[in-house]
């Protein structure tokens, strides 16, 4: 996941950052959402 000309903390238009934060909120929740798959999947594998 390379950082595209946004990388540097400035929105990339000049406008508000919304739309970097609304992708940045997307990707926790998957990663919140995958973290508590693997974790229901080991306990069901090792019970």
């Amino acid at each position: 996941m390379s950082g595209g000309p946004e990388a540097g903390g400035q929105p990339a238009s000049g406008g508000d950052g919304s739309p970097k934060f609304g992708r940045l909120l997307i990707v926790l929740v998957l990663a919140v959402m995958l973290i508590g798959a693997i974790t229901l999947g080991a306990e069901a594998y090792y019970s």
